[in-house]
């Protein structure tokens, strides 16, 4: 579809291109943290511009590797920060689509042993799968804890309150080859304001990863199965039909590309157009999939488009 309004490379898009795009796309999954809001702060104009896309007709998806909290809470935030039209079968976090991989695909029979938060817990819970509760006395050591016995996967995510204890016990528990090991997310780290980042799911699980020997299956972005979780609950929901747009070249870009969707870059995030322009330039076939077809400076720049809709329509 990329070819219908230009080549394929960080195209910078508004007005009347911008507008026959959206025409052309019914569904819009957009990703979270950089695109929308950043923390507890909406992206200026973006509420408006979610709410302009549904009242347009489009089916709008929220995609987001956070996996911190469940969705219910997610609905919270969204009407906290002014997206109030938003309902929870919009929401596809990692946690909720980790917890439909283990109840519906693998049909985990057993525990799942989790390094992640509370949020991701309860996501899983939720769904009907049991996890190994962690009840360790202080002091306690991988030399004399008590080890679950019916673990069947181990599920990393974003943990807080990681413990070296929590690790080796994740590693113990990954000596069993019929032990599952998944991952919410890719993520390396995520930006804090003042210049600081925050380490992420990755860099957790590549710990996991080299003490066990083994390789995670990854279940969020750039992970095909988030939009096999769309697809399946949103009928329509086809390829060309599908635009993602997000702030992240290495997960959110790829996410698309490796869906076979168009991508759309807003620079309110991570990734600036600079990068993209070197994966562009590169010549290695494998930065293909990170280069956006599309780039906005910000959602908000759909709103102007939305008024030339609106306008012709009066």
């Amino acid at each position: 579809m990329a070819g219908a309004f230009g080549l394929k490379g960080c195209q910078k898009i508004r007005g009347p291109q911008l507008r026959n795009l959206l025409e052309a796309k019914d569904f819009i999954l957009l990703d979270c943290d950089g695109v929308i809001w950043h923390g507890e702060t909406a992206v200026t104009g973006a509420a408006k511009a979610v709410s302009s896309l549904i009242r347009h007709g489009k089916h709008v998806v929220f995609v987001t590797n956070n996996c911190t909290r469940p969705r219910e809470s997610y609905v919270h935030k969204f009407c906290r920060l002014g997206f109030t039209d938003v309902m929870l079968e919009q929401i596809f976090s990692s946690s909720y689509c980790s917890a439909l991989y283990l109840r519906d695909v693998v049909k985990v029979r057993g525990q799942v042993y989790v390094m992640g938060c509370d949020g991701l817990r309860t996501e899983l819970e939720g769904a009907g799968v049991p996890c190994v509760e962690e009840a360790d006395e202080a002091g306690a050591t991988i030399y004399d804890c008590a080890l679950a016995a019916d673990v069947k996967a181990v599920l990393v995510g974003h943990d807080d309150k990681l413990t070296f204890l929590k690790l080796a016990k994740a590693s113990c528990y990954l000596r069993d080859p019929d032990c599952l090991f998944l991952a919410t997310d890719n993520d390396p780290w995520h930006p804090l304001s003042g210049g600081r980042i925050l380490p992420g799911s990755g860099s957790l699980t590549a710990a996991l990863e080299v003490s066990s020997g083994r390789k995670a299956t990854v279940i969020g972005k750039p992970s095909r199965f988030m939009f096999e979780c769309i697809s399946s609950q949103f009928s329509g929901a086809e390829p060309a039909k599908c635009l993602m747009i997000g702030d992240r070249l290495e997960t959110d870009m790829l996410f698309g590309s490796n869906c076979g969707l168009d991508t759309m870059l807003t620079l309110t995030g991570v990734s600036q157009l600079e990068d993209a322009h070197e994966y562009r330039d590169s010549e290695l076939s494998a930065n293909r999939g990170l280069v956006p077809d599309y780039v906005v400076d910000s959602i908000a720049d759909f709103l102007p488009a939305f008024e030339e809709v609106d306008e012709q329509s009066d």
